[in-house]
């Protein structure tokens, strides 16, 4: 049985009520792309300090839960959310605090306001004690998460949403990278790619129970312009790309030959795809190809990381 959208009185802890508003579940795909950049420096040999690598991976959390919050605020505004009436939860369709009354529509935009405040001031420590260059890394950072859905950008419905994603996972291992090794490396964007383009995925097959209403509101993303026939071939190509990139770069001895265990996810991908196939205009039948797609992207960056920290 799915669990039950949230209601104001089922919430009457606000310390709870705000958390579970941030989608705790969902924030793993950041705590596993700060993971694999700290896992690149310590295989270049870096002595990783625990305090930063502990503040760098939460605030990837935090600006992580950020950008879900403050979507929450936009796709209220652009009316998808109220639409949405296929949707899947918890996977689609918003975390529904707005909807459901948990939490006003202003309360969720200062919210994400401040958590996007915390991390930039977080941020600012951690480029005094690395190195000026974390100032680049954080801005895309922030300017993904809120240009992602917020106006006037509003990448997704123009179809620049699958870059966001593959973009915003890439720069958090290479930012918890840069603050252990006070320096750019391309070993953790070579090491990343893979796993961020299987997290793009996540975004990918998610949309198709919210398609109707997406399109209904104006968002055009990629799911809406090839429609449910074509589409499902755009997330086998996304996986395949991904896993093709890590066999080349082992080949091209830029990853460590330990990397290709990341390929263990293979089977989970192409389960997910054979069901959003099978079902891609039927949202009901989704829920397996999405923890399928979610689960594939959490192993995969996992063992990716494991394989760098044994390989040092």
């Amino acid at each position: 049985m799915p669990p039950a959208e949230p209601t104001l009185a089922a919430l009457p802890n606000p310390f709870v009520r705000y958390l579970l508003a941030t989608r705790p579940p969902f924030l793993s795909v950041s705590l596993v792309a700060a993971l694999v950049g700290v896992a690149a420096a310590f295989h270049d040999g870096i002595a990783v300090s625990a305090l930063t690598a502990t503040i760098s991976t939460f605030f990837a959390l935090v600006a992580h839960a950020s950008a879900n919050v403050l979507n929450d605020y936009y796709d209220e505004l652009n009316g998808t959310d109220r639409l949405n009436t296929e949707r899947l939860f918890p996977f689609t369709g918003g975390s529904r605090f707005i909807q459901n009354g948990v939490l006003t529509r202003e309360a969720v935009l200062g919210y994400g306001l401040a958590l996007l405040g915390a991390t930039v001031v977080a941020g600012l420590w951690l480029m005094s004690v690395s190195g000026p260059h974390l100032l680049w890394i954080g801005a895309a950072g922030c300017f993904v998460g809120w240009a992602y859905s917020g106006t006037p950008f509003k990448l997704n419905s123009r179809g620049l949403g699958e870059l966001c994603i593959a973009a915003g996972f890439g720069l958090i291992a290479v930012g918890t990278d840069y603050v252990q090794r006070h320096a750019f490396s391309p070993l953790p964007a070579v090491a990343v790619a893979g796993y961020a383009l299987l997290v793009t995925n996540i975004l990918f097959v998610n949309q198709f129970p919210d398609r109707r209403a997406d399109e209904a509101a104006g968002k055009r993303h990629w799911v809406v312009r090839l429609g449910v026939a074509r589409a499902p071939w755009a997330y086998a190509a996304i996986g395949g790309l991904a896993y093709a990139w890590v066999a080349g770069a082992v080949l091209a001895g830029a990853l460590p030959k330990l990397a290709l265990a990341s390929l263990v996810t293979v089977p989970m991908s192409l389960g997910a795809a054979r069901e959003l196939l099978a079902h891609a205009a039927e949202p009901a039948k989704l829920a397996g190809a999405i923890k399928q797609t979610i689960g594939a992207a959490n192993l995969h960056g996992l063992v990716m990381a494991g394989a760098l920290a044994l390989s040092r």
